[in-house]
């Protein structure tokens, strides 16, 4: 150990063994959020037929999330800046957990929706803590890879409540016990946190930690001076999202309902989303990295999304194909999408994007939710009816044309004399 020149002594690095546990123990915050927010799918025919839900109160229940989680963005990262990483983590961790015992109290929609706005409010700030006591711990290291570490781990939770149906089959006698079951787990929301603040405690007195880097905070001066090629992306990202996470609001229930699928099965192919991203995700982002046409490849994702969920309405194709074709995408446009971003702004004005392409995504997402819920209550969507869902699974192959219109825009704007190299520049190369 040697000295500094005023005479402290220095601190030597986390061992390596350490940095990764905090990694696999503060991602365990995200695995409980991820399975609370994606609880209430395996279970939406369940709560029309014992509480007398409709699919627009199904719909309300994704939307007054994401309505909350635009309010938080706005808000910002003062919390976590003011209170620091660990504090943070612990408060909003704790707000999901509460978030997840209060939906599975009452049989009230009132209160469920209360409770969905409490998991809003947490989750948002949550997932930004934990990205930045990541980047404390990681960065000019391993980070790119930590963060998709952090992203697989988190989106386990997706899959894991999917396919609850299979492995916590015993809850399944109401709505109710699978609400529990997700609270349960919605604990690790906290538990996780609390672990991560006394790990961080001991490092604090033993090693020496990096800064975090930049929140993303939404700064309105810079929304006027983004370039053409920056808000293509932004409108592809909201098309997207607002197609797939609504289908999955409501997709368990279809297929169940729609194909005439178990619960089980039906939450098993609700999980490949997910679980093909998992794997796929960086896979196509080295593949992206080393050939580059970035636009190309979102023009070819968008291409992919626009026919599936006709294809499924109408049974034109055994289901796989459909679902197959939704996976390879689910995986290959976030992929591209959001590094993307970084070719188009100046890296001092990265937070500030992110933060709108997350705030636009966020209320698609809660617009959509709504509507398809309306429509399909409208058109009477049921296992009695099963083109009943079609008129909503148009509007979403709508999204998808516009996807892919946005994409050709995209690379013909990254084509052209005004590019930023999107389309050119590869891993190695300026």
């Amino acid at each position: 150990m040697t000295g500094s020149p005023n005479g402290a002594r220095l601190k030597p690095p986390p061992p390596t063994a350490f940095r990764w546990s905090v990694l696999v123990i503060i991602s365990l915050a995200m695995f409980g959020n991820y399975y609370v927010y994606d609880s209430i799918a395996p279970i939406a025919d369940i709560l029309k037929a014992d509480l007398g839900f409709s699919d627009e109160n199904i719909g309300q229940l994704y939307s007054v999330y994401s309505i909350a989680a635009v309010i938080i963005l706005l808000i910002g990262g003062v919390i976590i800046d003011r209170f620091g990483t660990a504090a943070a983590t612990i408060l909003f961790g704790a707000v999901c957990t509460v978030a997840g015992i209060v939906t599975a109290v009452s049989p009230e929609l009132t209160t469920m929706l209360i409770a969905r706005v409490l998991l809003g409010i947490g989750s948002e700030p949550l997932i930004v803590a934990v990205t930045t006591a990541l980047a404390k711990w990681f960065k000019g290291k391993e980070l790119s890879f930590a963060f998709g570490l952090n992203l697989t781990i988190a989106r386990l939770g997706s899959v894991a409540a999917d396919n609850s149906p299979t492995w916590a089959g015993f809850a399944y006698t109401g709505w109710q016990g699978p609400l529990w079951v997700a609270a349960l787990l919605g604990l690790l929301c906290l538990i996780s946190p609390l672990g991560y603040g006394a790990l961080e405690g001991v490092a604090k007195r033993r090693y020496h930690l990096g800064e975090a880097g930049e929140r993303d905070r939404l700064v309105f001066g810079d929304l006027f001076r983004f370039g053409k090629s920056f808000w293509l992306v932004v409108a592809l990202c909201v098309t997207f999202y607002s197609a797939i996470f609504p289908f999955r609001s409501f997709a368990i229930k279809f297929f169940i309902e729609g194909h005439g699928m178990s619960r089980e099965a039906a939450g098993a192919v609700n999980s490949i989303l997910p679980l093909s991203a998992m794997i796929a995700t960086p896979l196509f982002g080295l593949l992206v990295d080393k050939v580059g046409n970035r636009a190309l490849f979102m023009a070819v994702g968008s291409f992919l999304i626009m026919p599936v969920y006709v294809m499924m309405a109408y049974q034109l194709t055994p289901l796989g194909v459909p679902v197959a074709m939704m996976g390879i995408a689910f995986s290959l446009i976030p992929a591209v999408m959001w590094p993307a971003v970084a070719y188009l702004v100046d890296e001092r004005r990265l937070g500030t994007a992110y933060a709108v392409m997350t705030l636009v995504q966020q209320i698609g997402v809660a617009a959509m939710n709504w509507i398809i819920g309306r429509t399909n209550d409208a058109f009477g969507a049921s296992a009695a009816n099963p083109l009943g869902y079609a008129p909503g699974m148009w509007i979403f192959s709508i999204l998808g044309f516009l996807g892919l219109l946005f994409a050709i825009l995209l690379r013909r704007a990254e084509t052209g004399p005004s590019a930023h190299g999107l389309e050119t520049i590869k891993a190695g190369k300026g």
